[in-house]
């Protein structure tokens, strides 16, 4: 036996594969590895990546760290170069090759109608042509209870958005700028030549997974093989070990496009991803994905933040209208072209902005990137709504400008326009019914010589070769991302093809088979849009009938079948009575959950929602606003100023919608429809400030009470917003650009302050000797001064969301009269000391408490509330609490424990994300208890009388199953 490091790894292997009874084959497939990567590691012929070994440990049951030392143990000692490359091995040259080889390969940016007779000269350099999108967040909840400060949308530029954050999911619709955004990571770190923000990854390497790719090709590769698999070219030069050496520290991962994964291999790809990072815990990943094909939180448990790309502005849009022109002068033909450009970017400028539906349909880059060919392309006229957009980029793309320019038969192939649909149709629908993005050149062919017999007038023009080439080269529509395959140029086209065909084929029950599956959700919509009345009557009502038939899809097929109601041209009345009468079930919504799903299926959705909040709970009118604001436009504008003006008096949840919702609007226009006529009635709960428009439209609203800044505003741009006599709160997230808080002195009515992310604020100087009662402090920089505290005398609620410098309160710098103190999920510390704020009466903690920090807590005579984030199971009797929270997204609640420990108990709100079932019965024994639960699975509430319980989010009236047919 080989006494090797190496020889000893392979042996273990061979010995527990044995064990387990396993053939090579079945190791294989159990692994996802490939057949040469299971057999060298069986048999030590080369050293086995760490990713390697975690996946045949975990399909070979097996602890990894073994079988890690002795791998590690056979890894040779590399020699570290000044920049951390591999000398011994020739490192540095082939990484200075492959840098280069990714700034090539990524660094240009295919444009959708650039030049539409030289589809050679459709790109444009990326490092001209990005645009920084803004990515927008929802942080975690201050306090996960639920009584903590609602979750706001964080909503920052790319790169600031990035900075810091090791693993991202980004999610956005199609054709939002996802792709182009890995892009320009891959080429800026390849290049050295990121921002300042994300400096830290200058110095990594990049490597471009596009999942569509590798998926299609068999199983996910190991590191040892993303060279072979994105840089084919120089696979053959690339030294032993380089991919794991680099990925062991410098590595920076783009996985592209979890959404064009099929839905079965996505559970194997999240899989994959696992391991890749128990091996490799230091590798920087982003991923991305489209919305609806990962539920919320999917990578959560990876320690993934998820980000989400916002549509375009107004100013993007202008830039982007500015760049698209430019590079589009570059090509120009003649001066006057080039004159006739200039005109037609200002023309369009002005359209954009003067209607309303057409700025709607310019927010993402590919949207925006059509819109500037057509109106070039037809002199400045465009069509009306989305699908007419389609059409006319289709007829364009296929052969107008071929003709129009002269360029009669290309390659010695003519095809109609009506040809070119039929074939690309079967590509497309290929495509779609198989789950996939991209297909085999061969396939491709198969599929195009299946067609030209009943295609004699092409078939004659040339072999399938020949045609695949004319519409692979004058379509604009086809593409080769690597040799030997072929995809659309964007998934849109795709799906508008592939839906089309799907019409005409008479495929309506595979449409409503799919309609669970997210990858067809726009192929159903764009299918009704291309059926005749009765085909789409059929299908809506297809979809209608299947989610009566299955609990697990209802809402998700019957909201559908609503959305894609929109899109049809005719529809009889009682199909839409059909469609609306299911839709009615799961409307209005009642949660920001419930707003975001509703909103993410376009605007159909407005025409089922209410148009008055008389007869709509709190919840359900918040989460109405939530919903129009999110979907934007003039339909959603309308819809809004219906809404707001029947909201009640006072309305917490319905107010922050509505201050959210501006975003998505004219802020000044908004401002004096929607947020004047409310503040004369009831001042806003929490009114936010992100933009620069935003904030000169404060001028036109009386003073306010209560506001909130997020963005990179100065002490200069907020302080004269503030009425001294007339502002209780404020508060400032991500406050980078605040350089000191002295304005709040003025402040003579300020009752509240909120410091967060404010990275200049390093104390509370500026505050000392305020008469301020409440403060909240969250994300503090490191070295933030403490100490200041206690120049606050009058302090009496303090909130701490930041990371705390000490083990214990014992030296919490505050004065003894606090009544209300708040520790966030960021807060760890020990409560000893905790007991000498004898006038406590709240007290809120996120963390499990020990039986000390349970004394600590006992001991303090005034307390009367208690917002926990943990179990209950060590608490002592506290008859004095009257309120109680408890919040646990990882452990058993205890709540058998309450009645004893907690006698004295009036209120009572319970919360628990994960599938274990929560019990109530225990708690019978306390009729005068009311309850809020927010838990997804909980039993016993039909025991308690009417009122005792509330159900956060209120469930709703399961529909009875009736009388189904197929479409």
């Amino acid at each position: 036996m080989d006494g090797s490091p190496l020889g000893q790894l392979a042996t273990l292997l061979r010995m527990l594969r044995v064990q387990r009874g396993l053939s090579v084959e079945g190791l294989r497939l159990r692994s996802g590895l490939g057949r040469t990567t299971v057999s060298q590691a069986l048999n030590g012929t080369r050293v086995p990546s760490e990713a390697t070994v975690v996946a045949l440990a975990r399909a070979l049951k097996t602890d990894f760290g073994p079988l890690l030392a002795l791998r590690r143990q056979a890894c040779p000692k590399p020699v570290v170069g000044p920049q951390g490359a591999d000398v011994a091995r020739g490192g540095p040259s082939f990484e200075e090759r492959y840098r280069r080889f990714v700034a090539e390969v990524h660094g240009r940016l295919t444009v959708v109608g650039l030049d539409l007779s030289r589809p050679d000269r459709s790109g444009w350099p990326l490092d001209a042509a990005y645009l920084s999108l803004e990515l927008a967040h929802v942080p975690e909840r201050l306090w996960a209870g639920g009584e903590g400060p609602e979750p706001a949308v964080m909503v920052r530029r790319a790169e600031q958005a990035l900075a810091g954050r090791r693993r991202v999911l980004l999610k956005g619709l199609a054709g939002s700028g996802k792709t182009t955004l890995l892009q320009w990571l891959a080429v800026a770190a390849a290049s050295g030549t990121l921002p300042e923000e994300l400096a830290e990854l200058r110095q990594r390497v990049p490597f471009v997974l596009p999942l569509r790719s590798l998926v299609r090709r068999g199983s996910l590769p190991g590191p040892e093989g993303f060279v072979a698999a994105t840089a084919a070219a120089l696979s053959a030069s690339e030294p032993d070990g380089w991919a794991d050496s680099v990925l062991s520290g410098r590595g920076l991962l783009l996985i592209d496009g979890v959404d064009e994964v099929p839905t079965e291999q996505r559970q194997s790809a999240r899989d994959w991803l696992d391991g890749l990072l128990a091996a490799y815990p230091d590798l920087r990943v982003y991923v991305t994905t489209r919305p609806s094909a990962v539920p919320e939180g999917w990578l959560a448990h990876k320690g993934f933040t998820e980000l989400t790309v916002r549509p375009m502005t107004a100013a993007d849009t202008s830039v982007f209208i500015g760049r698209w022109h430019t590079a589009a002068r570059r090509n120009a033909d003649s001066p006057e072209e080039h004159a006739h450009l200039g005109e037609l970017e200002v023309a369009l400028r002005a359209v954009v902005r003067a209607q309303r539906d057409l700025a709607q349909l310019s927010t993402t880059p590919l949207m925006c990137a059509l819109i500037c060919a057509l109106h070039r392309e037809r002199r400045g006229h465009l069509p009306h709504g989305r699908m007419e957009l389609y059409a006319a980029a289709l007829s364009m793309l296929l052969v107008r400008r071929d003709y129009e320019r002269g360029i009669a038969v290309p390659e010695g192939i003519r095809l109609t326009e009506q040809q070119s649909m039929r074939l690309l149709q079967r590509l497309a629908y290929w495509l779609i019914r198989n789950g996939q993005t991209e297909m085999d050149c061969s396939t491709a062919l198969a599929l195009l010589a299946d067609a030209l017999p009943a295609m004699p007038s092409v078939a004659e023009q040339g072999d399938v070769d020949q045609v695949l080439q004319h519409l692979i080269g004058r379509t604009g529509l086809l593409r080769t991302p690597a040799a030997g395959t072929v995809d659309f140029v964007h998934r849109t086209f795709q799906d508008y093809l592939g839906a089309q065909a799907a019409i005409e084929g008479m495929d309506l029950p595979l449409l409503v088979n799919h309609a669970h599956d997210d990858q067809w959700e726009d192929v159903i919509r764009m299918a009704v849009a291309h059926a005749r009345p009765k085909e789409a009557a059929a299908l809506l009502a297809g979809l209608v009938h299947r989610g009566d038939r299955e609990e697990a899809n209802r809402a998700r097929l019957h909201l559908l079948a609503a959305a894609s109601l929109h899109y049809a041209t005719e529809i009889d009345t009682e199909t839409r009575e059909l469609v609306g009468g299911r839709a009615e079930a799961w409307l209005p919504p009642r949660s920001p959950e419930e707003a975001d799903a509703l909103a993410a299926l376009g605007p159909g959705v407005l025409d089922l929602l209410p148009r008055t909040a008389h007869g709509l709970e709190t919840d359900e009118a918040g989460a109405v606003i939530r919903t129009a604001a999110k979907i934007g436009g003039d339909q959603a504008y309308e819809l809004l100023r219906h809404v707001a003006p029947t909201l009640p008096e006072i309305d917490l949840r319905s107010d922050f919608a509505l201050s959210e919702g501006w975003g998505n609007f004219d802020a000044h226009e908004y401002a004096q429809d929607l947020l004047l006529p409310r503040l004369a009635r009831s001042p806003l709960s929490d009114f936010t400030v992100r933009t620069p428009e935003q904030l000169d439209a404060l001028s036109l609203l009386p003073p306010l009470r209560q506001v909130t800044f997020r963005g990179s505003f100065t002490a200069g741009d907020i302080a004269p917003r503030l009425s001294p006599e007339h502002t209780e709160e404020v508060q400032i997230y991500e406050g980078q650009a605040l350089e000191h808080i002295r304005f709040v002195r003025d402040l003579t009515a300020l009752r509240h302050l909120a410091l967060a992310g404010c990275e200049q604020i390093t104390g509370l100087d500026d505050l000392a000797d305020l008469p301020l009662p409440q403060l909240r402090l969250v994300k503090t920089p490191a070295l933030f001064r403490f100490d200041t505290l206690a120049g606050l005398p009058g302090l009496t609620h303090l909130e701490l969301f930041t990371a705390l410098p000490w083990k214990d309160l014992t030296t919490l710098p505050v004065h003894d009269n606090l009544a209300e103190l708040t520790f966030g999920a960021t807060v760890s510390v020990s409560l000893r000391g905790l007991s000498r704020f004898r006038h406590l009466r709240r007290f809120a903690v996120n963390q499990s408490l020990t039986t000390a920090d349970w004394d600590e807590i006992g001991s303090l005579p005034e307390l009367t509330t208690l917002f926990l984030g943990g179990n209950l199971a060590h608490a002592p009797v506290l008859p004095n609490i009257t309120t109680l929270s408890a919040y646990s997204d990882s452990t058993e609640l205890s709540i058998d424990a309450i009645p004893d420990r907690f006698p004295g108990l009036k209120s009572l709100s319970l919360g628990h994300d994960k599938g274990s079932v929560l019990d109530l019965t225990p708690l019978l024994v306390m009729p005068d208890l009311q309850m809020t639960v927010a838990a997804p699975h909980a039993i016993g509430i039909d025991k308690f009388p009417p009122g005792k319980v509330t159900l956060h989010p209120r469930p709703r009236t399961p529909l009875r199953p009736i009388g189904t047919r197929s479409p």
